[in-house]
């Protein structure tokens, strides 16, 4: 049974956003880094990191068009995963690293947004304090929800650790937050409490 959290102007689920998705309301913007299926979990840079079947497989493909009706504009890290309709804005975090790094040097995120592809450098070497495998710098979701434009409402359907929902806390914006995993529910919500005490 779905639990929800009100933080402020963060409304956070724990729960499958399979189930919870459909009930709610359209919002401007959908935000999220979902699982890519390929994987990541099992990544040997990972091994702080519990291993978990989280990665094992990406959304199903009715979500995306679920995701496309409920908000006006998406943005999708790693979409260049997923069977997602072309697009002239990829937005790409440079990492800001040599060639010879292990990981790759930037990530991409699709979106449905009508503007030029955007950069964001920031070199992933000072990003520390990583609470879930794949998360994101807060910077990068608040510059991603800038790119967005007019945005008050913001969803994220996989909300990991919480990023997207500093971000929206920091920025005085609406944010619904979906997250399965118990442990990082836990953490989104100290994280997004902690970001309005600041």
């Amino acid at each position: 049974m779905a639990e929800k959290v009100t933080i402020g102007n963060c409304e956070l689920w724990h729960g499958d956003c399979r189930e919870i998705l459909p009930l709610l309301p359209p919002v401007d913007l959908v935000l999220t880094d979902p699982p890519y299926g390929i994987g990541m979990a099992a990544n040997p840079v990972r091994q702080a990191h519990e291993k978990k079947e989280w990665d094992a497989e990406p959304p199903a493909a009715w979500l995306w068009g679920l995701m496309m009706e409920k908000a006006k504009h998406l943005i999708v890290w790693g979409g260049n995963y997923f069977p997602l309709p072309p697009t002239k804005c990829f937005l790409i975090w440079d990492k800001d690293q040599p060639d010879a790094f292990s990981l790759a040097s930037c990530e991409m995120a699709w979106t449905n947004i009508d503007r030029p592809a955007r950069t964001w450098r920031f070199n992933a070497r000072h990003f520390t304090g990583k609470e879930h495998p794949t998360q994101k710098p807060d910077k990068l979701m608040e510059w991603c929800i800038e790119k967005a434009g007019n945005v008050a409402t913001v969803c994220d359907p996989y909300m990991g650790s919480g990023t997207t929902g500093v971000a929206c806390a920091r920025m005085g914006l609406q944010f619904v937050g979906i997250e399965r995993e118990r442990k990082y529910f836990d953490i989104a919500c100290r994280r997004i409490e902690q970001a309005y005490a600041q």
